[in-house]
């Protein structure tokens, strides 16, 4: 049984079923601040349910894994949506999959432009944080509060997931 994915790049397009994609590209902006800035408005809404659910805002440093990668575990987050924004240049690999009757479906993924963030929306299952090729920090924004925030899901069988040949082993 080959359950091998190749991942296409993010676009809102591509990604509209899943969540917001974040970036600045045909975003609605307008100036602020004497006109010395802009501001690109509303990209994401985050969610925060559940016993005294609140919002966080934190930084994450991710460590690459070796590709192609093996795809055992995703998880999701029934209270809380999830933003992750890169601070660096860099692309990384989003991984999500719809739920169906026995759990995450078809493993969907995509490989960011550099600048793109994604933000998963209450109970998205999606793998863990993939930088491609070295280490990132990314802004995230999540939800904290009481009650359990977390389910994870392992694969009977792994999926192999594959970068686009423009990045070669990564």
């Amino acid at each position: 049984m080959n359950r091998v994915i190749t991942a296409r790049p993010l676009t809102r397009q591509n990604f509209a079923e899943f969540g917001d994609v974040i970036d600045t590209e045909g975003s609605l902006h307008y100036p602020i601040n004497d006109g010395r800035t802009e501001r690109f408005h509303a990209l994401a809404r985050a969610e925060a349910a559940g016993p005294n659910g609140h919002v966080l805002i934190s930084i994450l440093r991710g460590t690459p894994y070796p590709f192609p990668l093996t795809l055992s575990m995703v998880e999701r987050h029934p209270f809380g949506s999830q933003a992750f924004m890169p601070m660096s240049g860099r692309p990384f690999l989003v991984v999500v999959c719809h739920d169906g009757a026995d759990g995450p479906q078809l493993p969907h993924a995509f490989v960011t432009r550099p600048g793109q963030g994604v933000n998963y929306p209450r109970n998205l299952w999606h793998a863990v944080l993939t930088p491609i090729g070295e280490a990132q920090d990314f802004l995230v924004v999540d939800r904290g509060g009481d009650g359990a925030n977390l389910e994870e899901c392992h694969f009977s069988h792994p999926w192999e997931i594959r970068l686009p040949e423009e990045f070669g082993n990564a």
